[in-house]
């Protein structure tokens, strides 16, 4: 997996690359990360790379120049090596960041390019010209666009093969198979007088395994309903929630169609 970041404050984002798995990633070839600092494609003697709103109002616009010029010249010299660019803008306007975006950026064999906004935002003469695809990772206001690129960048980079070092645990983690996860506990047994639940030593692999999808569902269904919704369950997974329903846990039934959909 191949990135460039382009933004303002580099310092923000190389910290955060030179640790823990991004820095093993790096380490073992699997993920390539340029961080580029976008004053360095201003033409003026005081690097300026942003400028107050035509139209008046507060706070700062980054100017589109300095902009154009770093994609332009990225675009150029990775034609050279044959390589093409995905051209990514974190923005609040943007389709939503999901774990299935993740796994899309994971795969692209295309270099991915991050811009990343600050301040009041973007003159739009970049969006017009550039047409970047936007991603929001959530609906809230950060101060830039340098986190939701650390964002996009971990969430994709654990997804290439080798990354992490079990790959079992992307496929039992959160949103895999759009359900929560199930609670994990490590030693001690009994923590403050709360005991580790009795099935996970039990060493029945089967209990666990069952105990284990049961608290995904009940995870999903308490804190994230929306996710069950229209769903496809499979007979074990309907067994599981009749059984929650039966403790209480439910509030109402879940039924079924023919077809084994959450309704």
């Amino acid at each position: 997996m191949r990135c460039d970041i382009l933004t303002l404050f580099p310092d923000m984002v190389a910290p955060v690359l030179s640790q823990s798995i991004l820095k093993r990633a790096q380490e073992k070839g699997l993920l390539h990360v340029t961080v580029r600092n976008l004053r360095d494609y201003t033409l003026d003697r005081h690097r300026v790379a942003d400028d107050v709103p035509y139209g008046g109002g507060a706070g700062m616009v980054m100017k589109a120049e300095p902009i154009l010029r770093a994609v332009e010249q990225i675009q150029a010299d990775y034609a050279l090596a044959g390589e093409q660019i995905r051209l990514l803008f974190p923005s609040p306007h943007g389709r939503p960041f999901t774990q299935a975006y993740a796994k899309n950026l994971a795969a692209d064999t295309r270099r991915l390019v991050i811009l990343c906004g600050h301040y009041e935002g973007v003159d739009e003469r970049v969006r017009l010209a550039l047409h970047p695809e936007e991603i929001s990772v959530g609906d809230y206001v950060l101060t830039g666009g340098e986190l939701p690129a650390l964002v996009l960048i971990d969430a994709a980079a654990r997804l290439v093969p080798g990354v992490l070092g079990d790959p079992e645990s992307i496929e039992e983690e959160s949103f895999t198979d759009a359900l929560l996860e199930y609670p994990h506990y490590t030693r001690p047994a009994d923590v403050r007088g709360i005991p580790v639940p009795e099935v996970l030593l039990s060493g029945h692999h089967e209990a666990i395994r069952l105990w284990r999808r049961k608290e995904s569902l009940r995870s999903t269904y308490q804190r994230r309903p929306d996710l069950l919704q229209d769903r496809v369950l499979s007979l074990e997974d309907q067994q599981l929630l009749d059984e929650l329903t039966r403790e209480g846990v439910v509030g109402t039934p879940v039924r079924c169609g023919e077809e084994g959909v959450v309704s």
